[in-house]
């Protein structure tokens, strides 16, 4: 169910993602800005090098990205009108799992992938409680857009949709995926559908410890 092609620029969205403070007057900019060198200094750190060390590598870096993102949010995104259809208890239940799905999915790419990327931060438009805020990913000659969607829950700016170069969204691939599969499934079925799925991810990085 992961993004083709995608294994170069999505570790961007955990490189810059990190805790947000309580303040309302921290801009959306700041709000990334803050553990960029936090999650530089975890994916140079020789000693995560050994393949033993690898999981706690990714704790470490899913402690610090799953903070900023609002995976409620993302959830119902990416599901679309179906989400109605949803129960309270399949709704959390969704949230949950295709929270630690993302994480899992784009943490292992990240461990793979990185290679002294920089994130440089161009601007951010705000508008009330919703925020756009636009960076690019440079690697060696290559520079690619990567613009972050944003909103203030509870003093707190947090990510909900991440868009490409080529304006595709993050959340829009995973709702023509999940619209095509509740065409065939219950809600239920899609849930144990991600959690067989996450279940063989843990089982591959175990393995490969």
């Amino acid at each position: 169910m992961a993004p083709r092609n995608w294994a170069l620029i999505i570790w961007a969205i955990f490189l810059i993602a990190g805790q947000a403070t309580t303040a309302l007057a921290t801009r959306p900019m700041e709000t990334l800005q803050g553990p960029f060198d936090q999650i530089i200094s975890i994916l140079n750190d020789p000693s995560y090098k050994a393949g033993a060390l690898r999981a706690e590598q990714r704790d470490k870096i899913w402690e610090i990205a799953r903070p900023i993102f609002n995976f409620k949010e993302i959830s119902r995104r990416a599901i679309g009108r179906p989400w109605d259809n949803f129960s309270p208890q399949e709704k959390k239940q969704f949230s949950d799992v295709f929270s630690l799905f993302l994480g899992s999915t784009y943490i292992d790419k990240l461990q793979g992938k990185f290679n002294n990327e920089q994130i440089d931060f161009d601007k951010e438009l705000v508008k009330g409680s919703k925020a756009l805020v636009r960076t690019r990913l440079r690697r060696k000659n290559i520079e690619i857009p990567i613009d972050y969607r944003m909103h203030n829950v509870d003093g707190k700016w947090k990510i909900y949709d991440i868009l490409l170069e080529n304006g595709v969204s993050l959340v829009k691939n995973y709702r023509v995926q999940f619209t095509s599969i509740l065409k065939e499934k219950t809600p239920a079925q899609l849930i144990e559908d991600l959690e067989k799925k996450l279940a063989e991810q843990n089982k591959s990085n175990s393995g490969s410890k």
